[in-house]
C-alpha cells in the first residue's frame, strides 16, 4: 500500500503481531506503525520500495492455516479513508491470477535493491548486501516479466 496511517487498524495489526502473526508489509509512503517494538510488534517487518514507477499494490495476502486468501483493495489504511470515502477489498479467486499477484508481492519482499526497512525508531535502512546474495530489484523484474509475455490477440 502507499500509507498506512489508520490507528484502528494499526492497532489490530498490533494485537495480531501479540498473539503470534507474522505479518511483512510493503508500505511505500507514510507509515505510523512501527516494527519490532518489544511485546508489541515483535513479529512485524515493514519495508518501502521507491523506485522508478509510482507503484504501490494493494495486495493483502493471508496464510489462512494454509489455505492462502488474497484479495486487493481500491484503499490505503488512511483514516479518511477508512472513514470519509467509499473503497472495496475484494478477494482474488482464480488460481492464476491469484498465482500472478502473489508473485508481485513476493517480489516486493525480495527486493533488496531499491527497499528499505523500517526500524523501531521508525527510520529506514537499506537491507546489508552479502558478497554471495544476488541483488534483486522488484520493479526491473517485474517490468523484464511483462517483456517477455506474449501480446494478447
Amino acid at each position: 500500500m502507499n500509507s498506512l496511517t489508520d490507528k484502528p487498524l494499526i492497532l489490530k495489526i498490533y494485537e495480531a503481531s501479540c498473539e503470534g502473526v507474522k505479518i511483512d508489509l510493503i508500505v511505500r509512503g507514510i507509515c505510523c506503525l512501527r516494527p519490532g517494538i518489544p511485546g508489541v510488534s515483535d513479529n512485524i517487518s515493514v519495508r518501502s520500495i521507491v523506485d522508478r514507477f509510482l507503484e504501490h499494490s494493494r495486495i493483502f495476502y493471508f496464510h489462512n492455516n494454509g489455505n492462502p486468501s488474497v484479495f486487493l483493495s481500491s484503499a490505503d489504511w488512511m483514516t479518511r479513508n477508512m472513514d470519509k470515502r467509499i473503497e472495496i477489498l475484494f478477494p482474488v479467486h482464480s488460481s492464476h491470477v491469484k498465482k500472478r499477484v502473489v508473485q508481485v508481492l513476493y517480489a516486493g519482499l525480495e527486493d533488496n535493491v531499491k527497499a528499505r526497512i523500517q526500524q523501531a525508531d521508525g527510520s529506514y535502512h537499506y537491507p546489508r548486501q552479502t558478497g554471495s546474495q544476488h541483488k534483486f530489484q522488484s520493479q526491473l523484474k517485474l517490468f523484464e516479466d511483462v517483456l517477455q509475455e506474449p501480446e494478447d490477440n
